[in-house]
């Protein structure tokens, strides 16, 4: 039986319909987003020939180094969706404050958060990168968003996804009722539909971590770890170790494949005390589109979705992944025994 062929704007009317309230102001939002997500691919696949490799010799608002790729990435975004009339502001990690809409144009009653470009100390490297964000609903009065508009607890995502600039460009997305995806094929300048209801396996065998860090972490992180490492074929251990080192890539994989990814808080490091991890631009997107598919994300203490935020650019350690192995992090940190993970 041929698979049909359902481009993802054609997928996202069809979510529309489901809600006879909806103006096709949030449908057009997405199309916005799907535009400069082609304009990014277009760069990052011609990155090699265009000078725009390496760092810009800025910082941003974490103190890390700008990319030129992920600078061209915060733009494009920004001029793709500030003119439609469907946001009422948006704030990227890369900006410390709120980015308002110009006055010149109409506003709306959306939020869009996000990372233009994560991954990006590896684009030199051409290792898989991506675009991850979050939508919200306006919550203040007026027309202009604010800060409260954007650090609204991750429950009131409206839409959160990512786009996946790899062997093939893939964006993935969830509205709250599942998780599905979308493949870019460059002859037609077409997303279409590759992942239908994607479902993370209630339980993996592969963890993902940056296990150089192994001494800064907290004990129950330790133990987790270890455990996983020892051979019993019983609980289908060892696990495997694979981490790229971009969320967004290391995400996909925990999603489709299951397992673990982990980035706990570092000890030794006092600008990551909670955490490397932005709360409103890369945990809770991660958080609800595995949480749609079935799995789970945490701190390793508590649900990330149920965080209030504090600050736009709050960090937090972020445990994400299959159900099982998740909640198994979590009762190691509890202080449970290896015994009772077993």
């Amino acid at each position: 039986m041929t698979a049909k062929l359902v481009t993802v704007q054609r997928h996202i009317m069809e979510q529309q319909e489901k809600y006879p309230e909806a103006t096709g102001a949030f449908t057009h939002l997405l199309q916005d987003l799907l535009l400069a997500a082609k304009i990014i691919t277009r760069e990052v696949r011609r990155a090699g020939l265009q000078n725009i490799l390496g760092l810009t010799g800025q910082t941003n608002i974490q103190g890390e180094q700008v990319a030129k790729l992920d600078e061209f990435a915060n733009d494009t975004i920004r001029r793709a969706m500030d003119h439609g009339g469907h946001l009422c502001c948006m704030a990227s990690e890369e900006n410390v404050d709120v980015i308002p809409i110009p006055e010149r144009y109409p506003k709306g009653r959306y939020v869009l958060l996000f990372d233009p470009l994560d991954g990006s100390s590896n684009i030199d490297a051409n290792v898989t990168i991506g675009t991850i964000f979050s939508v919200y609903r306006r919550v203040s009065k007026g027309t202009d968003g604010t800060v409260e508009d954007c650090t609204q607890p991750g429950t009131k995502q409206v839409a959160a996804g990512y786009i996946l600039y790899g062997s093939s460009t893939m964006f993935v997305y969830t509205t709250g009722n599942g998780v599905h995806g979308f493949t870019l094929d460059p002859t037609i300048g077409e997303f279409l539909l590759s992942h239908e209801n994607i479902r993370c396996p209630r339980k993996g065998k592969i963890y993902s971590v940056n296990e150089s860090n192994y001494t800064h972490w907290d004990d129950g992180t330790r133990r987790f770890i270890d455990y996983l490492k020892e051979t019993n074929p019983e609980t289908d251990r060892p696990y495997s170790l694979r981490y790229v080192g971009s969320l967004v890539a290391d995400l996909h994989r925990t999603l489709v494949y299951g397992g673990v990814f982990l980035y706990p808080a570092d000890r030794r490091n006092p600008r990551k005390p909670k955490g490397k991890l932005r709360l409103m631009y890369e945990a809770n997107p991660a958080a609800m589109i595995m949480e749609q598919a079935g799995g789970r994300a945490s701190t390793g203490t508590e649900r990330i979705l149920a965080i209030v935020p504090e600050e736009l650019h709050q960090r937090v350690p972020l445990i994400v992944g299959s159900q099982d192995d998740v909640e198994l992090y979590e009762k190691f940190v509890s202080g449970g025994k290896a015994e009772e993970g077993r």
